[in-house]
């Protein structure tokens, strides 16, 4: 397998980004006259308490892998090493991590470590030479210097699209050492089949009909989220590996044009909704506020208010009744025999009141109906001193007018 180790668009990506970090420590140096340096010491004690709590962990409970503790694993790395032209290996750990399926590279004070899950090592038992395939990829982030080159570069790479497409520039180099830890295609093959499919199913995962699924995500949403992610689709990983292995260097489906626009506004904040940016987390908080929440609230209120035409109804006929009967407007509630002046739609508390020519309002409480009410004012039609029939009108405050019932202004 002859193919260059590094992805074709890392170097690029990472100049421009270097370039843009090194004005960026030239201006804050100067315009601080030397102070920001202070900063840059607090943020590294800082950091070194938050990654020596990592390491200790590490130290104290994972396993490190030695020629004596785990002498199968500890081999393996050191034949991926050997083939990448590694003279150091760096000390490599297992460790349970709750059925994380990952493995992960990290440094401290100048000396570098990998971390092998045992959900990965137990996953592929069957077939441990695809196991080449996470320790070469985590080997190529030390090799690369991605580590090293993290902190220098931080102030940028919020950048939006370019931070994001560095770190996925990175990921494709390293599945690149991956494929090359590994003795045959194949190899690279099934620890990719297993980060894709799982534990139990990757043995049965169709990985060309896989790779095909890259082109599942070249619509605008698809290419969005890819843009503003750290990590390339594994579907396009999978394609990625088996045209390396078969020498062709590797042609992705292009990506919607758009989406490249919009992910201009959502600036790379690692671990953030995938990468979609604080600000585009932020704008679609906004949508929902000011959209969805509005449109599922009124649908809520409408659903509880579906049987309200009926209640005003039986108010009306009480009215009516025992006015026609009394040849008067009732006195009070208590005079409409079988009247309900409390009761419940849904989420919605309703209290009716009697005014003394007749008028029934009823004041609405809850799901947004915050004092809202309706008022049926009666007519009545008299002839010869006696009422014949009563017409009504009806009017609404504080509600909408989506909700409020059919007949009411």
């Amino acid at each position: 397998m002859n193919f260059a180790l590094v992805y074709p668009g890392e170097k690029t990506r990472f100049a421009i980004t270097a370039t843009l970090a090194i004005l960026f420590w030239i201006v804050v140096i100067l315009g601080t006259v030397g102070l920001a340096l202070i900063y840059v010491l607090f943020i590294f004690i800082g950091y070194c308490f938050a990654q020596s709590a990592f390491i200790s962990y590490l130290r104290g409970s994972a396993v490190k892998i030695t020629p004596e503790q785990f002498p199968d694993l500890h081999a393996r790395v050191a034949s991926c090493c050997d083939r990448l032209g590694m003279s150091i290996p760096p000390d490599a750990y297992l460790m349970h991590a709750d059925g994380i399926f990952n493995a992960l590279a990290t440094k401290f004070l100048g000396r570098n470590y990998i971390v092998l899950y045992t959900s990965v090592v137990d996953a592929l038992d069957e077939r441990p030479e695809a196991l080449n395939f996470y320790i070469g990829h985590e080997l190529g982030h030390i090799h690369r210097k991605h580590l090293n080159w993290s902190a220098p570069l931080a102030p940028v790479a919020w950048l939006p699209l370019l931070g994001a497409a560095l770190r996925r520039a990175e990921e494709y180099t390293c599945d690149r050492y991956g494929l090359k830890s590994c003795a045959t295609a194949d190899d690279a093959k099934a620890g990719l089949a297993a980060l894709a499919a799982g534990h139990s199913r990757w043995g049965r995962l169709n990985y060309s009909a896989y790779a095909d699924q890259r082109h599942a995500v070249t619509g605008f949403w698809g290419s969005f989220h890819e843009f503003t992610s750290d990590y390339p689709w594994t579907a396009k990983r999978a394609h990625a590996i088996d045209e390396l292995a078969s020498g062709t260097e590797p042609r992705q489906p292009s990506r919607n044009f758009f989406a490249g626009l919009l992910a201009l506004l959502a600036p790379r904040i690692p671990g953030v909704g995938g990468g979609g940016g604080l600000i585009m987390i932020i704008a679609i908080i906004g949508i929902l506020a000011a959209v969805a929440l509005p449109a599922y609230q009124e649908y809520v209120q409408r659903a509880a208010l579906f049987a309200l035409p009926e209640k005003l109804a039986e108010g009306k006929q009480a009215v009516e009744t025992y006015t026609v009967a009394h040849n008067a407007w009732p006195a009070s509630l208590s005079d409409l025999e079988g009247f309900e002046p409390e009761f419940q739609l849904g989420q919605v508390s309703v209290a009716v009141e009697l005014t003394e020519n007749g008028e029934l309002i009823y004041r609405l409480d809850g799901s947004g109906l915050k004092s809202a009410t309706l008022l049926l004012t009666p007519m009545a039609s008299v002839e010869e001193e006696q009422v014949q029939s009563i017409e009504w009108s009806c009017s609404s405050d504080g509600m909408k007018a989506q909700v409020v019932p059919e007949g009411c202004s």
